[in-house]
């Protein structure tokens, strides 16, 4: 079995989902990890020290997530976390100089992780994967006021060129690679997320809302970051649509953190403009173990995003029997099934998301077909399957590498 050296630099798989730096991406470095550790593959998952955290902490199956200080405990953003790159790459030397261990291959998630993972890949000689999850061109693409640096799209640039093998999630971000990055084909794997489906279940809906303290009420959910790319004011402003037309319901907010407080504020006062901010709740971020009682919850699913690398949210909610109404962007074009799972919405304004979650709120056979529709769908991205994917890139480069000194 490779032993595996994983570089999440920015945020950690031990942070709660929904928060500034903890989204889709610390899911996916857990989740995955946590499979490749049942198989019995040595993984070290380095990531930035935040706080008090121990050095060392070891998860099951001999994981271990390993906190670098790299001087600078919190940032706002990247481009802060950029200019500490040396000096976590330093520290981890140091920490791998007193620890002993060493690594067959390397895989780094996110723009500053395949930094790092260059650097480390020409140390050591041995093969880099590398998973973006967000890219700098598709996000600057997606929305005009995105400003991702020419500084990030750059370093995207060299990663590329670099790296021995890309993974992404979808058919859309591998031909964003294509044609904005100019990679070959050949080195690209398309390997979609994955979701745990013993968690992520239908709960029956009266008891997930007893467990929430969550009333009768018709329920529309939102899951995820709270940021202007999430596209939430689209959601907001359809739920005041649907409170013209007389619709009863409740909008659920899950996510953010002290970070995104502006965003939500705005978001807030947006409701209040709308008259409907008795009808809309923020909830801050929820623990992993809760999600899939807010799934279960709620009636609707929606995903208002601008731009989504894969649309991890999608997965979990059609997991748990719940109908998704997400726009016609990025992965969500191969997660979600038109009419089948749920609605893709083409275009980025709130009248045809008002439109489909009224049609579901008001046909409860038809919320049961596409959730039961879309809880069969969501059976082949158990993580299992993601895992053998993924060890199956591994184990092709390392093959690679054998036959290169024979």
């Amino acid at each position: 079995m490779p032993r595996i050296a994983v570089i999440s630099v920015h945020t950690s798989p031990l942070a709660p989902a929904g928060g500034h730096k903890a989204g889709g991406m610390n899911v996916y470095v857990g989740e995955l990890t946590r499979e490749l550790g049942r198989r019995g593959n040595a993984v070290d998952i380095f990531t930035r020290r935040t706080g008090d955290e121990p050095t060392v902490v070891e998860t099951e199956n001999g994981v271990r997530v390993i906190h670098i200080d790299d001087g600078n405990a919190d940032f706002s953003n990247p481009e802060e976390a950029y200019i500490f790159l040396p000096r976590f790459l330093r520290s981890m030397y140091c920490f791998l100089e007193s620890d002993g261990a060493s690594y067959d291959v390397i895989h780094s998630h996110y723009w500053l992780s395949g930094w790092v993972g260059n650097m480390l890949a020409r140390r050591w000689n041995i093969p880099h994967v590398t998973m973006f999850h967000t890219l700098g061109e598709a996000k600057n693409r997606a929305r005009i006021s995105e400003h991702e640096s020419a500084r990030r799209i750059s370093t995207e640039r060299r990663i590329t060129a670099t790296a021995d093998k890309i993974i992404c999630a979808s058919q859309d971000e591998r031909n964003i690679l294509v044609r904005h990055y100019n990679v070959s084909p050949a080195r690209i794997r398309v390997i979609p997320c994955g979701v745990d489906l013993d968690s992520y279940h239908p709960i029956d809906k009266a008891e997930a809302r007893k467990r929430l303290d969550l009333d009768g009420s018709p329920l529309v959910l939102y899951v995820g970051r709270i940021e202007p790319l999430k596209g939430i004011d689209i959601l907001i402003r359809a739920a005041g649509l649907l409170d013209e037309e007389g619709i009863p319901f409740q909008l659920l907010i899950v996510g953010g953190d002290d970070k995104s407080s502006t965003e939500r504020r705005n978001l807030e006062m947006l409701a209040k403009s709308l008259g409907i901010d008795d009808l809309v709740t923020f909830t801050g971020a929820v623990s992993h173990d809760v999600l899939p009682l807010y799934y279960s919850a709620a009636d609707v699913c929606a995903i208002p995003s601008y731009y989504e690398s894969f649309g991890l949210v999608a997965i979990e909610a059609m997991a748990c029997g719940t109908p998704v109404v997400a726009t016609r962007v990025g992965g969500l074009t191969s997660t979600v099934r038109d009419g089948e799972t749920g609605y893709l919405i083409p275009w980025r304004c709130p009248e045809p998301f008002a439109d489909k979650i009224e049609t579901l709120l008001m046909n409860e056979d038809l919320r049961r077909r596409l959730g039961e529709a879309g809880r069969q769908a969501a059976e082949p991205y158990r993580w299992q399957n993601v895992a053998d994917q993924v060890e199956g890139a591994y184990h092709d480069l390392l093959d690679l590498t054998q036959e290169s000194y024979s």
